[in-house]
């Protein structure tokens, strides 16, 4: 365990933005977190997990303790006649997990390559692209309580994942004095994941539904792609259309893709008949946000040094200098930026887009 003081964030948050943390805790295993949980007594002073800092914005120094997870770690741990169910530790990176089990020959997560942030942090957010979600392969999780100690396994239904879901981001109800604590009412700023596992399908088949894998389908002449195939072409896609946040920098994605009935669907394209849309299992209609914002004239377009991104209006870019903290993006002007977002698309389409990043 390495403690820190007046720790520097800039290089730790994707987005560049410059801020301190109070304490910085670097944790390497389920000891680590243990002595922290020990030693600064979460159970009296808030604490905030940092993974790769991929889906937060920062809008001033961090007064919470931060544990930075750096528990690494890719394994198989078992495997049924159905799945392979493999482990990683909660600091790995996302995308290395992705290519590793392919390498294994354990398909399952193509679709969701290239997605930024580690392990640990993708059940929070249940992260998903191209038409499959983390829920999808969950299998696991092991969790520390940041406030006892005690360390506990949750399965996809303790979970409670929806989009862009979990339980991870509700804080439990307070509890009458004296009631015994009950585990997946809401575990935000109470659960330290430390290890993921996976279940990936024996059974395995392409999901190719989204129009991008429909059109390279067309492209390439492979109506059945491999697994290495879908990867490749995920790869491309995001590549084409999102920037490196190592050369400028981004929280990916920064507003769900909101859902709406069909009656109000059928009302938005007698207005936009060209409004990209999906329908889902539930019978509900899936908008694509960065349509909504696209139609509302934002691409390109800036507020301070926070702009949105020419080639994906879904997507709020540093245009500052983010290897100068006086010059890079602040949180404030991020913000800015997506409020004024978030009401032009309400004034135009009466749909109200909720951010994706956790706002610190």
């Amino acid at each position: 365990m390495l403690v820190q003081k007046n720790a520097p964030l800039q290089q730790a948050n994707s987005f560049g933005i410059a801020a301190r943390a109070l304490t910085l805790v670097r944790v390497a295993s389920e000891d680590d977190v243990r002595a922290a949980i020990a030693r600064f007594d979460l159970a009296r002073a808030p604490f905030f997990v940092l993974g790769g800092g991929s889906n937060i914005v920062l809008t001033g120094d961090v007064k919470p303790l931060v544990l930075k997870m750096e528990i690494a770690g890719l394994r198989l741990v078992d495997e049924t006649p159905r799945a392979w169910i493999i482990e990683a530790g909660a600091g790995e990176v996302w995308h290395r997990l992705v290519a590793w089990s392919l390498a294994q020959g354990w398909p399952g997560l193509e679709n969701l390559a290239l997605i930024p942030g580690t392990v640990g942090a993708a059940p929070v957010q249940n992260i998903g692209a191209y038409g499959v979600e983390l829920q999808d392969r969950f299998h696991s999780l092991t969790a520390i309580d940041g406030l006892t100690g005690e360390g506990f396994e949750l399965d996809a239904a303790q979970c409670a994942f929806g989009y862009r879901d979990s339980v991870f981001k509700h804080a439990a109800p307070v509890a009458p004095e004296g009631a015994a604590w009950r585990r997946g009412m809401g575990l935000a700023g109470r659960a330290i994941i430390t290890r993921v596992r996976l279940a990936l399908p024996k059974a395995w088949r392409p999901v190719i539904d989204y129009l991008d894998l429909q059109k390279k389908c067309e492209e390439t002449g492979v109506p059945q792609p491999d697994a290495q195939q879908i990867f490749d072409w995920v790869c491309a896609i995001r590549g084409a259309k999102l920037p490196d946040p190592a050369v400028l920098g981004n929280a990916g994605s920064f507003f769900k893709n909101p859902t709406v009935t069909p009656e109000q669907c059928r009302d938005i394209i007698a207005r936009e008949p060209r409004i990209v849309h999906y329908p889902m299992p539930d019978g509900s209609i899936k908008l694509a946000a960065g349509w909504l914002i696209d139609a509302c004239g934002w691409r390109g377009k800036s507020v301070g040094r926070a702009g949105v991104y020419e080639k994906q209006a879904l997507v709020l870019v540093n245009r500052g200098n983010r290897a100068d903290p006086e010059a890079s993006v602040t949180g404030g002007e991020v913000m800015t930026l997506a409020r004024a977002i978030q009401t032009s698309v309400y004034e135009r389409f009466g749909i109200r887009l909720q951010p994706e990043p956790v706002v610190v």
